[in-house]
């Protein structure tokens, strides 16, 4: 093929796919315009855009009768979902609302959803998940649109999927997969991808089901008594046999992230020697810590419309207003009913959370339910406060989106929060970020020790010292060297007690 034809055969491939290619459902486009490089977060973007889920290709062919040979190029399409949901609590809106944002994890790991319904019961069937009428109603949904899959909100048994597989003839997840699902996408380091892999076994191993006697190999002694040959072997099932597979498989990667949390703790260890203040942001998964971090920082942290866009723990350095440093740490979102498995496996990513000298808890103020975010997100910190035993550190409560929100939700948030501990703000905008960053200034320096120190002109490593872990209120210059009004966190100002004049009122 010549060098002509070659182009020409690329062109028609790259417009094939811009035809058929449907677009990523909320992502923002990246205008880098004359900014310079592109940032780490941007690139991370880019990369992750690029991905496409496609199943039930179709093939085409086309022909250039100019240059008088054949071209064959796909038809892309994405994954047909069809989501169920069972409403036993709650009004019509919230599980409207929790079906919404069952979309958007089916949305986020690269679906599209054709079709949506809920049925009001007690509790969900035992045998089926929904009523026997809902499966009639949900296969005829399934045969009409050509879904390829099932995803039900809620974590179902084994014999659930069996028996809605069986009867809707495609294939059926729950809530939990879909989440794995996202996870594994998303992650991008060892420990994060480690983790993941932990997390999908452990709910594989509960989920693991059998298929059928005929892979038993559980005779053994005198034929006659067990079916005589070809039945007798090592006394194990089928079901046995994967089960003690993927159990040495966790156990694996329990050491492999053990060790990794050795080296987590080794660094997070510097951090606090350092005596810079860490600053954890946590909270609901696209609630917008991402970006407050890049608002607040200007990190270039990768910013993403999905939920789980943030799954490695980001860390930058950065300086406040008033001169002083700190460490701020973007940490994996919550969710409601949020898998347990990945609470384990996210346990040491999670810890970071309580190592912090301060915790911004990041709400969607244009969600519908901020407070149930609010909610999901205590009960996974006091889950793991529970566990470790450790106490988890004071909190800011960040509403964000507030450009985005309703009116009526900012009013009730309001009159049911403590006001001294909630900040409003838009990272969108840049709307409330300089009070957030002062009301950051405030607790900090109510943390430390107001002193004044009287450093000779010989130790200016003192002097710098103090401008990069404190608040430098004044700065003079005696005869006996450089005199200092300063506040510093009380472990540092015990360090320099040496050159203490008094303690400043």
């Amino acid at each position: 093929m010549t060098e002509k034809e070659k182009q020409s055969h690329e062109d028609l491939l790259a417009a094939a796919f811009r035809d058929h290619a449907a677009p990523v459902h909320g992502v923002r486009p990246v205008d880098h315009g004359d900014h310079g490089d592109p940032t780490t977060g941007e690139l991370d973007l880019a990369e992750r855009n690029s991905f496409r889920r496609v199943t039930k290709a179709t093939t085409i062919r086309a022909e250039d009768t100019t240059d008088g040979y054949e071209v064959e190029y796909r038809k892309l399409r994405l994954e047909q979902v069809v989501l169920v949901g069972v409403w036993t609590e709650g009004t019509v809106a919230e599980v409207e609302a929790t079906m919404s944002e069952l979309a958007a994890l089916t949305e986020t790991a690269g679906a599209e959803v054709v079709e949506a319904l809920y049925q009001k019961r007690d509790k969900p069937d035992p045998g089926t998940y929904v009523g026997s009428g809902k499966v009639k109603e949900l296969k005829d949904i399934v045969m009409a649109t050509g879904a390829d899959t099932v995803v039900c909100d809620g974590e179902l048994t084994p014999g659930q999927l069996s028996a809605l597989e069986r009867e809707l003839d495609t294939k059926v997840i729950d809530r939990t997969m879909l989440i794995l699902d996202i996870f594994a996408q998303h992650a991008k380091s060892k420990e994060g991808k480690a983790q993941v892999s932990l997390a999908q076994l452990e709910y594989l191993y509960t989920h693991t089901r059998g298929w059928g006697g005929n892979l038993s190999r559980q005779a053994g002694g005198r034929a006659g008594s067990n079916g005589g040959v070809g039945l007798r072997g090592p006394g194990e099932t089928k079901i046995e046999t994967d089960r003690r597979r993927i159990r040495t498989q966790m156990a694996l990667l329990r050491r492999e992230l053990k060790a990794m949390k050795t080296a987590r703790e080794v660094k997070r260890a510097r951090r606090g020697a350092s005596a810079i203040p860490q600053i954890a942001i946590a909270g609901y998964t696209n609630a917008g810590k991402s970006s407050l971090i890049n608002a607040m920082t200007g990190a270039g942290v990768l910013v993403e419309n999905a939920l789980f866009a943030t799954l490695d723990p980001t860390t930058r350095r950065a300086e406040l207003a008033d001169g002083r440093q700190v460490v701020f740490t973007d940490t994996v979102g919550f969710v409601r009913h949020l898998p347990t498995q990945l609470v384990e496996a996210f346990k040491s990513t999670l810890e970071e959370v309580l190592a912090a000298d301060i915790m911004l808890h990041v709400v969607d103020g244009s969600d519908p339910f901020p407070l149930k975010q609010i909610e999901a997100v205590n009960k996974v910190i006091y889950d793991i406060v529970r566990e470790t035993g450790e106490d988890a550190p004071p909190e800011i409560i960040v509403i964000n989106k507030i450009d985005e929100a309703d009116p009526l939700v900012l009013a009730e948030l309001r009159h049911v929060l403590d006001r001294d501990n909630v900040v409003y703000v838009s990272a969108k905008t840049g709307e409330g970020i300089d009070e957030l960053t002062a009301r950051v200034e405030l607790f900090l320096n109510a943390r430390d020790a107001h002193v004044q120190l009287l450093v000779p002109f010989t130790r200016g490593d003192v002097v710098a010292r103090a401008h990069a872990v404190g608040t430098v209120r004044s700065e003079s210059y005696t005869e006996d060297g450089t005199l200092l009004d300063v506040r510093l966190p009380v472990a540092v100002a015990d360090e320099l007690k040496e050159f203490h004049v008094s303690d400043a009122a």
